[in-house]
């Protein structure tokens, strides 16, 4: 195996933008681009090579489901998109039907890679993908919430004039309108935002809170309203999991995996802070949630399971 080949698997807008991601993090000296169609990956390949003069030198180019067989990560945004009228059922259904072609052709090629899907609804094909690949479910790790996460550090950042990067807050549970915010765990420069905001004299308003947890969950919504698709960000997010699997950093990341018995969410898959590293999931960090925290996870977990289930009815691919 290649350890620093990255296979991405389905290179619409999201696709496309993480390989060129990476590109430019210089992780991956090997970057294959699989897509129905050839020609797409081939020009995607072609014109994202273009800035390998001005980043890091790397071989990027078009494959085939066999160039994943020496790939250490293959990430996964293949997939239909939510059209106007769907609903998320309408779509789970047609990308499960689409992974039941993908998957196991992943799976015959590659025996030790670490898939990372980020195709949507995320939560319910991460645990659809682990059982069609057949794999152990520490190499089947989900997007899950590190966007969502992303977001709630962003705005909370400017909410309170510091740095993002100073921002320690979790987003659990669904990738979706069941997402949880844990406040309870929430940290600023190693303050609790209630300690943080006295002393910086600041007002701690509850309400505000509430306002961007709201705006964290809306985000999609109003982006796509305005420009028709996200992916900078999630792209970001998937090169920020690849670094940790490639150079077994163990960071602590709100990725997507099965959860652990222990928590008494049931056989799901879903957010919590995660260790990764190059075995791709190294452990769920249970972290202390509050009462209602607590009962808005098991709401979420519920969710995730009913799409789980409607999975079983999703057609064959033509």
């Amino acid at each position: 195996m290649s350890k620093d080949r990255v296979a991405v698997v389905g290179v619409g807008n999201v696709g496309a933008t993480t390989a060129y991601a990476l590109l430019l993090s210089g992780l991956a000296p090997d970057i294959v681009l699989i897509n129905r169609d050839r020609n797409k990956a081939e020009g995607e390949a072609e014109d994202i090579s273009h800035a390998e003069p001005w980043s890091h030198t790397t071989l990027v180019r078009a494959g085939d489901f066999e160039d994943c067989a020496d790939a250490k990560v293959i990430v996964v945004t293949v997939g239909a998109g939510l059209r106007s009228g769907e609903t998320r059922l309408d779509l789970l259904k047609k990308n499960a039907a689409i992974f039941r072609d993908v998957i196991p052709r992943i799976a015959a090629t590659n025996t030790q890679g670490i898939l990372l899907i980020a195709t949507n609804p995320v939560d319910a094909l991460t645990h659809y993908a682990r059982i069609l690949s057949g794999f152990e479910s520490g190499r089947v790790v989900g997007s899950g919430t590190i966007l969502d996460t992303a977001r709630l550090r962003v705005l909370l950042g400017g909410h309170y004039g510091v740095d993002p990067q100073s921002v320690h807050a979790y987003i659990v549970g669904e990738h979706g309108d069941s997402q949880v915010p844990v406040w309870s765990a929430a940290r600023i420069a190693g303050l609790p935002i209630d300690e943080f905001c006295l002393k910086r004299g600041l007002a701690y308003d509850k309400a505000a809170l509430d306002e961007i947890a709201l705006k964290t969950r809306n985000a999609y919504y109003r982006i796509v309203g305005q420009k028709g698709a996200t992916f900078y960000g999630i792209a970001s997010g998937l090169v920020r999991v690849v670094r940790s699997i490639l150079r077994d950093q163990n960071t602590v990341l709100t990725v997507g995996s099965k959860m652990p018995e222990a928590l008494g969410l049931g056989d799901v898959t879903m957010s919590f802070p995660t260790i990764v590293n190059a075995l791709g999931i190294g452990g769920v960090v249970p972290v202390n949630l509050d009462p209602a925290e607590r009962e808005a996870v098991t709401r979420s977990s519920a969710a995730i399971r009913s799409q789980i289930a409607a999975m079983e009815e999703a057609p064959a691919t033509s």
